[in-house]
């Protein structure tokens, strides 16, 4: 695990923690002592540990901070009470005084309270420091498994998502993934002013092969036709199955015209080859296409797009399947049958 800490503190001060923190070939260590940058760094890249000395300007507000930013809660501060005078106060009034302090500053965002004593060269001060430097090392390791937690955590997570989103059979993305990142592309595509396509694709006669060769034979052919699709795209491009044999592709920072370019090549790549199931079985197939690119009017969701899509892909199979149809042509056949009728 590569551990990261914050030091919201001075240089002086990191020369007073255990040679364990301030070896930084042992952690990635940096070193702050403004407040506003510390945020920015926090927020950023988020340390595993903060370090905070209790004498720093804005020490308890940065916990406090920490405290209120539930997406950065599982960070794990310990503030380090280096202030003379509270170290002073500790002497005179003993325990009762030192808890109320450690629960006055855990109450405002602190994960751990710890008296830093100050080396001095008596044979006591240097017991008393080294007994210090074990219990700051012993909340250290506790941060570390909070972190460590976390991110174990956090990768089940992204698995778990990535399962719920992909589809088992073809490995692509699913409908449900579908319906996540069209709307995240469709802004995205508004945001910079770039066009945005979208490609229907179905395979046609595909009841056909079921009924002859059985499911699994089915199974195995969209396998290979997603994996023949997929290496035919571009980096861009992301597929999806939508249902059945019907897949969906998202073209970013594509025309109409270029998406129909790439349903063209998408066609003649299925049509032209046909697929080996096994050594005994090949089968030929072909695909009917529809695309249509992003309109201004469009709904966030992108439901009138992938209608239009369908709308091409319906009209691609009326038409004698084994081809593809965009939406300018479509509409443009349209026009001409209005004008002659």
């Amino acid at each position: 695990m590569n551990i990261s800490i914050l030091v919201f503190g001075s240089d002086s001060f990191l020369s007073t923690l255990p040679i364990q923190i301030s070896d930084t070939t042992a952690f990635n260590l940096e070193v702050i002592a403004d407040i506003n940058q510390a945020i920015s760094h926090i927020q950023i890249a988020p340390p595993d540990i903060i370090l905070v000395q209790g004498s720093l300007n804005d020490s308890m507000k940065l916990c406090s901070w920490l405290k209120e930013q539930t997406q950065l809660s599982w960070i794990y501060s310990i503030f380090l009470e280096d202030r003379p005078q509270k170290l002073a106060t500790k002497s005179k009034h003993g325990w009762e005084w030192e808890l109320q302090m450690t629960a006055s500053v855990l109450n405002q965002g602190a994960d751990a309270y710890i008296w830093h004593i100050p080396e001095e060269k008596t044979a006591q001060a240097l017991g008393d420091v080294t007994a210090n430097h074990c219990l700051i090392l012993a909340h250290l390791a506790v941060g570390l498994r909070q972190a460590k937690k976390y991110r174990d955590l956090i990768q089940k997570n992204d698995l778990l998502s990535a399962i719920a989103l992909a589809d088992s059979l073809t490995e692509l993305n699913n409908r449900r993934a579908l319906e996540w990142d069209l709307p995240r592309q469709i802004q995205k595509a508004r945001t910079h002013g770039t066009p945005l396509s979208l490609i229907i694709l179905d395979v046609d006669y595909f009841k056909k092969v079921n009924d002859t060769y059985g499911h699994l034979v089915g199974d195995r052919l969209l396998q290979l036709l997603c994996n023949r699709v997929r290496h035919n795209l571009r980096s861009q491009d992301t597929a999806f199955r939508y249902g059945g044999e019907e897949f969906v592709v998202i073209l970013a920072n594509t025309t109409g015209d270029e998406a129909l370019l790439v349903a063209d090549r998408l066609n003649r790549v299925v049509s032209e080859q046909p697929f080996a199931i096994n050594s005994k079985l090949t089968i030929d197939i072909t695909i009917s296409l529809g695309a249509a690119s992003l309109h201004p009017d469009d709904d966030d969701k992108g439901l009138s797009l992938l209608h239009r899509a369908d709308q091409c892909l319906y009209h691609a199979k009326a038409a004698g399947r084994n081809q593809a149809i965009g939406w300018d042509t479509l509409s443009h056949y349209s026009h001409l049958q209005a004008v002659s009728s």
